[in-house]
């Protein structure tokens, strides 16, 4: 298991709640570790292996979606620094090498079903993010078509949902409208092939960035930290669903009433086990 990068001959750039960023001059190196966050907290206990099978589904996808311009520059050993080479360091597998750019501020949220926090926020004013929605909706409702639910971005702390003309104010109406048109094509195109595998895309978030002028998709992409992935089989609207994602360790942190406030509770050896198990599934039914 990998918790954390300390590396001394490469400068860290940032470390996030799963990812350590480090500085290679012309590109980034991002690394998967196996940490894995919940209710905005790092949680202590990392998931076994949790960061390659994240780094397989956001390569999957990034080849999946063809003619969505990404950061991806290499996956192969040998162009890391020979510092970080070492196998020992157990990078293989977990690494990407990407273009450096400007991020853009902002998740862009994209929901095709109600769940989560949205449920919540429709629960309380009938709408989600300044989308009006119809009266009536059960949780995991699927919603007449897809909404783009956009929130600030948080490497730690909380990331906060804001409704589109938030958005458009920070970052300009062109820029705004051009992210959430190309969110919605994304979802639908990967929404349509899970569905044709047996998995509902419930909801998911992209990240992006400025390229040469160009928006690119970065980061990771339709991976289980990432989104809601529901077995098709199993769906039934009216509470929560069974799922691929990191649902599961929520729903455990729910039941052993923690408050949502440091300390951070350890997971036990079971739960990591299959949620481990839970994202090698939703891999391996997406890849075929």
């Amino acid at each position: 298991m990998l918790h954390q990068t300390n590396f001394k001959e490469i400068k860290l750039l940032r470390r996030g709640k799963v990812r350590d960023v480090y500085d290679l001059g012309e590109h980034l190196l991002i690394i998967a570790t196996d940490r894995i966050s919940c209710f905005d907290y790092v949680l202590p206990t990392p998931v076994p292996d949790k960061g390659k099978i994240l780094t397989r589904m956001s390569l999957f996808w990034f080849s999946f979606l063809k003619g969505i311009d990404n950061h991806l520059v290499s996956v192969h050993l040998e162009d890391l620094p020979p510092p970080v080479r070492d196998p020992k360091y157990d990078l293989l597998g977990r690494f990407m090498i990407v273009k450096k750019c400007e991020v853009i501020p902002f998740e862009c949220v994209v929901r095709g079903y109600i769940s989560g926090s949205g449920w919540k926020d429709y629960l309380k004013t009938g709408a989600i993010c300044g989308n009006k929605l119809p009266t009536g909706l059960k949780e995991s409702d699927k919603l007449p078509q897809p909404i783009f639910t956009p929130s600030t971005k948080a490497d730690v702390g909380h990331d906060q949902n804001v409704d589109f003309e938030f958005m458009k104010n920070k970052i300009g109406v062109e820029l705004a409208e051009k992210l959430q048109a190309m969110s919605l094509d994304i979802y639908t195109r990967a929404a349509d092939y899970a569905l044709s595998k047996g998995i509902i895309l419930a909801d998911t978030k992209f990240e992006f960035g400025l390229y040469d002028g160009k928006v690119i998709l970065i980061d990771e992409v339709l991976t289980p930290d990432s989104s809601r992935f529901w077995p098709k089989s199993h769906y039934k609207p009216g509470g929560a669903q069974l799922s691929f994602d990191k649902q599961f360790v929520r729903d455990y942190l729910e039941d052993i009433k923690w408050n949502k406030q440091p300390p951070v509770p350890e997971l036990p050896g079971d739960i990591t086990a299959k949620t481990k198990m839970k994202y090698e599934e939703a891999l391996r039914i997406l890849k075929g």
